[in-house]
């Protein structure tokens, strides 16, 4: 059992250093699986690439992330954050390296990216996990909350670093600043981040698996529905601006930054709300209600007035992300410390294979213009979320 609040290891001052590492491991690791997009025209233009050449090595850390995050995540469970994190994110740095120094072929290039990407999921699980034994329940969503934030500011950096890099110098030098940084951040985590005590294991449960009940099975597969409206929204988003609003690139993409900022906002407000009320499924549900009407407000700014589909816009970039770190937080409390590495490693693969399947799935709906029709399919993903998130199971912590 989870050491409870007000305990000297949750009052520990250096939890937010530790909380501040497993952030920066974590924007490392996005700066690289979400920034390899940016490269893309210094993949034609320098490397000759086709774009459906460049388009496979892009796709690469993803499929190598997809089926690493449970087994980084047991590895976790059993042999301790730091270690796990350090190794992982240095391994992947190493790779990194290996591909910008060289020329390489194709094939070569997308198996280092598959290794990288499979070496850098260790830092899902782990750093996620360090939170949970550090961080008291009364301050978990906050906490776990400031950890999401690194998926947006690991995009923020790689949209100002690589697109210069790779014009000045090209793109395997380009390559090298997410090495850099998964290195340098591998090296303060072996350094500076301390594994959180591990309370002892009652001896008839230490094999007990919590998912011999339902319950993480159901927030699992909730926080897989609410993936598809966020990633209904990040990835339509921007053409939808461009080819039916007729906005220029420049300026959708300026929009959409401010809304991922605020996005990152929202995560926090999530967290901050779930420590407030003592529950994450209950926040969680009601976001999932949100979604589905956001998505609906979206679908009908779409069919009638431009003002209200660019404000139903900024809404579902904001609400569709903010509960993330909920089921996140939920996954490895219900799990338990012993299984929580596992169990964060299972809700992160739910939500990549659904993450995974909506842009080409929800492309086939819009086909040439139907954006409202595929708004108001993405919407029906959390309704369905409403009904299956548990949110009888929470209980207090004691």
């Amino acid at each position: 059992m989870a050491q409870v609040a007000g305990s000297p290891v949750h009052a520990n001052p250096r939890r937010w250093l530790i909380l501040a590492l497993g952030l920066a491991a974590q924007t490392a690791s996005c700066s690289f699986l979400y920034g390899l997009p940016f490269l893309v025209p210094a993949m034609r233009a320098v490397e000759g690439l086709t774009l459906a050449e460049a388009g496979t090595v892009v796709a690469a850390p993803s499929i190598g992330l997809l089926f690493t995050l449970i087994v980084w995540g047991a590895a976790a469970d059993r042999y301790g954050e730091r270690l796990i994190m350090a190794l992982g994110l240095g391994i992947s740095g190493l790779l990194l390296v290996y591909a910008g120094i060289g020329s390489h072929p194709v094939g070569l290039l997308f198996g280092v990216f598959l290794a990288a990407g499979a070496c850098t999921a260790s830092v899902n699980a782990a750093s996620g996990r360090v939170v949970m034994g550090w961080f008291a329940k009364s301050e978990r969503g906050v906490a776990m909350g400031i950890r999401q934030t690194a998926q947006p500011l690991g995009v923020g950096v790689a949209a100002l670093g690589l697109p210069p890099l790779a014009e000045h110098f090209g793109f395997r030098a380009a390559v090298l600043l997410p090495a850099g940084l998964a290195i340098l951040v591998a090296l303060l985590v072996a350094w500076l981040v301390t594994d959180p005590p591990r309370p002892p294991r009652a001896p008839h449960s230490a094999g007990a698996s919590p998912y011999r009940h339902a319950a993480l099975w159901r927030v699992h597969g909730a926080s897989a529905l609410l993936v598809v409206p966020q990633f209904a929204v990040s990835a339509f988003a921007p053409v939808y601006l461009v080819a039916v609003q007729h906005w220029s690139p420049l300026a959708a993409g300026w929009y959409l930054a401010v809304v991922q900022v605020l996005g990152a906002g929202g995560r926090l407000g999530s967290g901050w709300w779930s420590d407030r009320v003592g529950s994450r499924l209950r926040p969680m549900r009601i976001l999932a209600v949100s979604s589905c009407l956001v998505m609906l407000l979206v679908a009908l700014g779409d069919a009638s007035w431009p003002w209200l589909v660019l404000l139903a816009l900024a809404l579902a970039g904001v609400i569709t992300v903010a509960d993330n770190g909920l089921g996140f937080t939920a996954s490895a409390e219900l799990a338990g410390l012993a299984w929580s590495g596992r169990a964060m490693g299972t809700q992160n693969t739910a939500q990549n294979i659904a993450a995974s399947l909506t842009p080409p799935l929800l492309g086939l709906v819009i086909g040439d213009s139907r954006y409202a029709l595929a708004f108001c399919v993405a919407a029906v993903f959390p309704a369905l979320a409403v009904l299956v998130v548990p949110v009888r199971v929470e209980h207090p912590e004691p």
